[in-house]
């Protein structure tokens, strides 16, 4: 019997890619949700593979009808920052494996708490999947793997125009900008204002030189956590360059309260979106990361880069999430528990999957920086 699987927010950008991936690479029988049945809609995957269930997350009722009846669920509903943990909760209660694309670091906090439970019900549960985080952060774990003594991790996301994702992304990228966050450096946690600190950065083509600046992730502590380092840094910039002054404005200049009103955040979310609907044809719409980690090697100061680059962020998003699904799936990834992506998938799973979905990691050593 194939196995179950229900995609809440399903028919997104991200969820429909996860979607996608699961149907190129399992044979599950996967059940996409929306919250309104729109007229019209045609379902763009195989009709014998996947159907539409028309779901609110706020019917708590039906929500856990349908997690009843899965065998893993993966959660794409955001903005992650206006969720809690009911899904996780309903998966524990009823032993049902659990996968989420959060990149809210409020979200993760709140979620890690279910831990024991998760563990004590034997649920796998991960978070933080996706391209960034995600890929990511299994991309810093390659580079620590590397050292004798990790000391720090410089983490770099560039996203060209919308990346191919849709609102509840731009909705998440100006929620970032509310409020100062602590970040792990020299050993010791540290108020960083978000969108500071412009940094130039070199990607692969087509990318070359880029702009990032500090920008909180759950990756911020969860690497912080994961691994034995004094600094992580996490940085995110946009192409073209002008979207990064104007989200600079938007994060020092606008008030603050312009931002938490939930219509002030529709509002410049929707406005970015229709933006980048134009930009999108000349910038594109692709990602690029750099991970780069420092430490001891032998005896010696090193410095270890994997940047990766792909056409379509959304896309790749969906191999980041579909690949740990497929390993759930197999049974080849148990570890109960809620555990961000560095602590959970090992390398050599990590480099199979992304192998097969022809994604490309370009590794090298570099002369140490050793910059902030």
């Amino acid at each position: 019997m194939a196995n179950r699987v229900l995609i809440l927010g399903g028919r997104g950008r991200i969820g429909s890619s996860v979607a996608l991936d699961l149907v190129n690479h399992t044979q599950a029988q996967i059940t996409i949700t929306g919250k309104q049945d729109e007229p019209g809609w045609i379902n763009p995957l195989p009709g014998d593979r996947t159907h539409f269930l028309q779901l609110d997350l706020a019917n708590h009722h039906k929500l856990e009808q349908a997690i009843a009846q899965s065998e893993l669920v993966i959660h794409c509903a955001g903005p992650f920052h206006y969720r809690d943990g009911t899904v996780l909760k309903f998966c524990i209660e009823h032993g049902v494996n659990y996968l989420d694309v959060s990149d809210s670091a409020e979200f993760t906090r709140k979620i890690l708490k279910f831990n024991r439970l998760a563990a004590d019900a034997g649920v796998t549960a991960v978070i933080n999947s996706g391209i960034f985080p995600g890929i990511s952060n299994s991309m810093v774990r390659q580079g620590v793997e590397q050292f004798d003594q990790p000391e720090q991790i410089h983490l770099s996301y560039v996203v060209s125009g919308s990346g191919g994702a849709g609102l509840t992304v731009m909705r998440t990228t100006f929620l970032g900008l509310l409020h100062p966050f602590s970040a792990w450096i020299e050993g010791q946690w540290q108020s960083v204002k978000p969108y500071s600190d412009r940094q130039l950065l070199q990607l692969p083509p087509p990318y070359g030189n880029v702009h990032v600046y500090w920008f909180e992730m759950p990756e911020t502590f969860t690497l912080a956590e994961s691994f034995p380092v004094k600094t992580v840094v996490t940085k995110f910039g946009s192409v073209p360059d002008y979207y990064n002054h104007l989200t600079w404005i938007a994060a020092h200049v606008f008030p603050k309260s312009w931002i938490r009103n939930p219509v002030g955040t529709e509002f410049l979310a929707r406005v970015s979106y229709q933006m980048t609907n134009v930009t999108d044809r000349f910038s594109g719409i692709g990602v690029g990361i750099r991970s780069e980690v420092i430490g001891q090697k032998n005896g010696e100061q090193k410095q270890f880069v994997s940047t990766l680059v792909h056409d379509n962020t959304a896309i790749s998003a969906g191999y980041g999430t579909g690949s740990i699904a497929q390993l759930l799936l197999s049974g080849q990834l148990r570890k109960p528990g809620v555990w961000p992506v560095e602590n959970v998938l090992p390398t050599d799973l990590f480099e199979q999957t992304m192998q097969s979905r022809g994604v490309e990691i370009h590794q090298n050593w570099e002369p140490t920086t050793n910059s902030i």
